[in-house]
Order: C-alpha cells, then structure tokens, then sequence
C-alpha cells in the first residue's frame, strides 16, 4: 500500500472558492485523490464530512484519526488535510462532501437580523477547527449530505439550521491549538506541500531528517524549525502518526505477520515500533489485530442478521 498523492506541479498554493451569484455558499462531493487534496488554506470556513473512508486528519497543528463519518468544521485561514492511505492506482468515489462559505458575508447580516448574532461563539470556535461526536456528528452529517439534494430557499434553510445545530451542539472537540500561527502566504505553503509530500511517497522506508532537509535544500535545523513553524508539529511527531496509521491498516487486513508490519510501516526496530504503537494507542499491535477481527466478526453477524430479517 502506499499514500497516493498529487504531483507537486498540481498542488494549488491557495485554494480559491467561488460561488454562483445564487448561491450563499458551496456544496460539493469530492473523490479521493484529486488536485485540492494537500494541506491547504482558504479565507472561507469549510464544513468537512468524511463518507466511507478511514485515515489521518490534519487541522493546524492537529494530527488525529479519522474514520466514516467524521464530520469537521475548519474556521478561513487555518490549513487542513485528509490523508488517506491507498493501493497504487486506487480511487475512493464521493470520499467527502463539502460545504465552504464567507463567515463574514453572513454576519454582515447581524444588524438587519439579530438572531444571526447567536453564531458569533460559534464561529470563534471554528477557528481551531471542531470535530463532532455523538448526535451532531450523526444528525449534522445527514443534513449536510441533504442539502445537495435541495435548491433554493429550501436549500438556504437548510444550511441555516446546520449551522444552528452545530453552534448550539456540545458534543464536540477543539482541534488546533490556539497559539498555532503558520506563515499564510503562498511561498511557504508552496514549500510545505513539497516537504509533505516528499514524506508521504517515503515514510515507509528510512527517512531521516537530513534526507528531507537536504531534498528541500535547508540545512537540518532551518528545516526543522520551518516544519515546526507551518504545522505546529515536529518532523518526527509526523512522520510517527503516518508511520503508526500504515501499521494499522495493515493490521486490520490481517495479511502480514506483526513483524512484517513493523518494517512495511517504516520501522526497523520491532521494540520501537510496539513503543511508539502501544504511547499512541495504549495498546499493543496484537491488541489492535484483535479488536480488528472482533469487530470485523461483529459486523459481519450483523449483516446477516439484517439480510435474514429481509
């Protein structure tokens, strides 16, 4: 398996959202890989649902897991991406879906109606990014997905209660730290797309700090602090959440041994690898391939429960 992402030469340095004149905002499902996939920014705020799909999300200096879905919320401004590991030419339909707006075009709206004003918490929030759980998760993403399905003012209704429900929810996470404050202009994010992307083609084999300074032509330590500066994360933080999320999927497969996993993952030391496994998950590998398989047995009963029952 490997993270199949764009070339360099297609990674846009800012994402640029255009609406209809219609339109109050954009909605979209997108497949998985395409041109907008990398760690990108724009002044919009971007409603982010994950349909069918498990990988690593990253928001600001946030790295976690993400699973079907996850539904996220990021504020303008602050830089995200979706990585999903594939098989070499493989394709995920309708991965995401998407709404992105202008804040600011909506609360302009505060003075001719004051109820828009209930959104201001919310949209403070948003900022460093938001992850719902429990009912905001499951109800926001049946909205979200049924909005593309409406036109017009059933359409902008619509949007206004999922905001509605999203800032009056208590079932969600703060994502970003609140003092991450990456360079925003177009020749950095130009430079951090092509250091994430050299390490995604090479997190599975050894990959040492100054290889990928020497391949950004910095030296070690202005890389480091240049990575450290525009993803609030260190270079070995990074390279670990890829490293561990591969292991998992590999895991979950059931078709290598443990210590196969532990060298396709990037690791060649089988005692680092169940360390850093075991700091991250609070579990060791074995544990993991267990769950997987009972979980897989689970649904598996559950599924011919519902096809007998039919």
């Amino acid at each position: 398996m490997s993270t199949i992402v764009p070339k360099q030469s297609d990674a846009p340095r800012f994402e640029r959202i255009v609406t209809r004149e219609d339109e109050s905002f954009l909605w979209r499902r997108d497949d998985y890989p395409w041109e907008r996939n990398v760690w990108n920014y724009h002044p919009e705020v971007e409603i982010h649902l994950i349909n069918d799909a498990s990988g690593i999300a990253f928001v600001g200096d946030h790295i976690g897991e993400f699973g079907p879905g996850h539904l996220t919320v990021v504020g303008g401004g602050l830089p995200h991406d979706w990585v999903t590991t594939l098989n070499p030419g493989q394709r995920i339909e309708g991965r995401d879906t998407i709404l992105q707006f202008d804040a600011g075009r909506i609360l302009r709206f505060r003075e001719q109606i004051p109820e828009l004003a209930e959104l201001d918490g919310f949209m403070q929030r948003i900022q460093r990014g938001v992850a719902f759980t429990g009912p905001t998760a499951r109800d926001g993403a049946a909205l979200l997905t049924h909005i593309g399905e409406l036109t017009g003012l059933q359409r902008l209704v619509a949007f206004l209660e999922l905001l509605q429900m999203m800032a009056s929810a208590q079932d969600y996470v703060l994502l970003s730290s609140a003092h991450f404050m990456p360079d925003q202009d177009g020749e950095t994010l130009a430079l951090l797309q092509r250091a994430l992307i050299y390490i995604s083609e090479n997190f599975t084999n050894e990959l040492p700090l100054g290889e990928v300074a020497d391949f950004m032509d910095m030296t070690e330590s202005g890389f480091s602090r240049f990575f450290k500066k525009n993803t609030g994360n260190t270079f070995t933080d990074y390279l670990t959440a890829m490293r561990l999320h591969k292991a998992c999927s590999l895991l979950a497969e059931d078709q290598h041994s443990i210590t196969d996993i532990c060298f396709l993952a990037g690791y060649t030391n089988i005692s680092n690898f169940n360390r850093r496994f075991r700091e991250r998950y609070g579990m060791t590998p074995r544990d993991y391939r267990n769950r997987s398989e009972e979980r897989r047995r689970l649904e598996g009963a559950r599924q011919t429960e519902l096809a007998v029952r039919h």
